[in-house]
């Protein structure tokens, strides 16, 4: 049972409600879902990440990985120090940076290591998350604090250092398919009398192909009825991306899977789902403005979109075999006294038990022009299973 709308909550719904139906209207009486999902989360001033509601922590509706323990952002950091080491003069840059909770923990942990960054700059698509990542970030050192600067749009000129985006992929807007008896049908939304619904169409020509494309790499065929998502905007994202990199590495953390486990037969219904107030459903047309909406992570299309884009893929692993290899364990064993260790122990099992968040997340590097072995790497390296 999900929490009812406050007054606030349900007035904010209304008017995006009102403002999908007449983008629907507008039309011819469909939208595809990767539409409905830009508008449900960045239409100005009333999309989900456009407006000013909690949306990490306790008082919002999911928590991420550096908002569980800075020992994240540590090991993160120690990723960071061995590429800038290598490419002295190096930056980074940080996407959707959320409370700005990665960046104070990477820059102080940088600082510590004596491997601090040219510039550290942020482009943050919600200007209610960037006040708050300013508000956090000033209370850094000067020495630390002058190194920020937030980006409206990606470098004009190349940079070199490192691109780091935790939960950026699955915030992409998708679209959906069905896939019928001798063809593949797009799921969208429609409005119906007094709310928004789902209507079918035949599926156009870059979604069926793409769907095909996926289908003709799997070793069991999508069956009848087979619904999923599949995020086409990945592949300009990450080539706007290589653009921006001249030398150095990409650290992309999110939720996913390869894609013959992502298209597994069993998964049959997609990845789609919903958080609110720390419940996580799968009604994407409840709550539109006031709940956040992901699908998990095609990592093979990423990996074959970067080669395309001219990248190397560096490392594939999971969220607990990059921590162990950044150095988990010598962190916790740091720890000052009894009390602290406790603490971070108890961090650290959510951070890296399968049930929690250590087997679901991964990390995919990807790279140009550094030969270097990471060491988020050197525990587990899945590159094979893409």
């Amino acid at each position: 049972m999900l929490p009812a709308l406050n007054a606030a909550e349900a007035e904010h719904s209304a008017a995006l409600r009102q403002r999908i139906t007449h983008s629907i209207d507008a039309a011819g009486g469909f939208i595809d879902f990767a539409t409905f999902m830009d508008l449900a989360l960045y239409a100005p001033g009333l999309g989900y990440y456009s407006a000013g509601s909690a949306k990490l922590g306790a008082a919002g509706d999911f928590t991420t990985a550096p908002e569980v323990s800075t020992l994240f952002g540590r090991c993160v950091a120690r990723q960071c120090a061995q590429v800038l080491r290598a490419i002295p003069g190096g930056s980074i840059l940080e996407l959707g940076a959320g409370t700005g909770s990665m960046a104070a923990t990477v820059l102080e942990e940088l600082a510590a290591l004596q491997a601090l960054p040219v510039s550290y700059s942020i482009l943050e698509v919600s200007a209610d998350l960037a006040e708050r990542q300013r508000a956090r970030l000033a209370a850094l050192p000067e020495a630390l604090r002058s190194r920020v600067q937030w980006l409206q749009q990606l470098p004009a000129t190349p940079q070199q250092g490192l691109i780091v985006a935790n939960e950026v992929l699955d915030a992409l807007p998708c679209r959906r398919f069905v896939v019928g008896p001798g063809l593949i049908e797009e799921l969208g939304v429609c409005r119906t009398a007094e709310t928004l619904g789902w209507a079918r169409r035949p599926a156009d020509a870059a979604l069926s192909a793409a769907v095909q494309e996926v289908d003709a790499a799997l070793a069991e065929p999508l069956a009848p009825g087979y619904t999923s998502e599949l995020c086409l905007l990945a592949d300009p994202w990450i080539r706007s991306l290589a653009a921006v990199l001249e030398r150095g590495v990409m650290l992309l953390f999110d939720y996913g899977l390869p894609r013959a486990q992502y298209y597994h037969p069993q998964r049959r219904s997609g990845t789609l789902t919903c958080h609110f107030k720390h419940r996580a459903h799968f009604d994407p047309l409840l709550h539109v403005g006031v709940q956040d909406i992901t699908a998990w992570v095609d990592f093979t299309r990423i990996a074959l979109a970067a080669h395309g884009a001219g990248l190397a893929v560096l490392g594939f692993c999971t969220q607990a075999g990059c921590l162990l290899g950044a150095g988990i364990e010598e962190l916790l064993g740091a720890a000052r006294d009894a009390r602290e260790q406790a603490r971070l122990a108890g961090e650290a099992r959510r951070l890296l038990m399968p049930g929690e968040m250590g087997e679901a997340f991964k990390l995919l590097a990807l790279g140009r022009g550094l030969e270097l072995p990471l060491i988020s790497f050197r525990h587990q390296d899945l590159r094979d299973s893409l």
